[in-house]
């Protein structure tokens, strides 16, 4: 009945309720259930849900409401370095210089495509209008740019970076203040038994992969 008031429009839908003496007003599909509900539907699909069968449970046990494909994914909190306040502190100080630093780009930079890529290069032409500092050229690259000594050389996160290309250069690593970065030649049979060794010895990979 209902896939019959579902092929009709919202006119024929209010005519055949003006002969039942029911309200005409509201969308086309509260007129439906009003003319489904007029004409008995709801006790007849109420008969038919329970005259089915239920269903029977599956062999092995298992609901599809049950199952789970996607395996839930555990956040592991990476390591962080044993600093002193003064090595936090010049960390914080570095951080904020670094927003105020320029971006250095090489003479003319932006007319070729091959130099956009090339990084800082030293202007040398006794005209060259960068190094005679003509502010619309931009800045040079001086030694007042330099930031904290004492986080010189240091990642990011506050560890000291150590390269290691075997399992062997693992040993020398401090865990707690140093970090290892594994050399890019690295193949990846090697690179995943140095993951492994890193985790034992619980040494934080800064360029770990995912796919490894």
């Amino acid at each position: 009945m209902a896939e019959d008031y579902e092929s009709m429009t919202v006119a024929q839908l209010k005519e055949v309720l003006k002969e039942q003496d029911l309200p005409i007003s509201g969308k086309k599909s509260e007129l439906i259930a009003r003319l489904v509900d007029a004409n008995g539907g709801t006790d007849a699909a109420d008969e038919t849900t329970a005259d089915a069968p239920a269903e029977a449970p599956s062999e092995d046990g298992w609901d599809d409401e049950d199952w789970d494909d996607e395996t839930e994914q555990v956040y592991v909190v990476k390591q962080k370095p044993v600093l002193d306040e003064t090595m936090k502190a010049a960390l914080a100080l570095r951080a904020a210089q670094k927003k105020k630093t320029p971006s250095f780009r090489r003479t003319e930079w932006f007319r070729y495509k091959r130099l956009s890529r090339s990084g800082w290069r030293a202007p040398h032409g006794m005209d060259n209008k960068q190094r005679r500092n003509y502010k619309y050229r931009g800045s040079l690259v001086r030694i007042g740019h330099g930031k904290v000594a004492e986080a010189r050389f240091l990642h990011p996160s506050g560890f000291r970076e150590i390269m290691v290309h075997n399992i062997a250069d693992l040993e020398t690593v401090d865990p707690e203040t140093q970090a290892a970065r594994v050399g890019s030649t690295v193949g990846g049979r090697k690179r995943e038994n140095i993951y492994s060794r890193a985790d034992e010895l619980g040494i934080r990979v800064l360029n770990r992969r995912r796919d490894v």
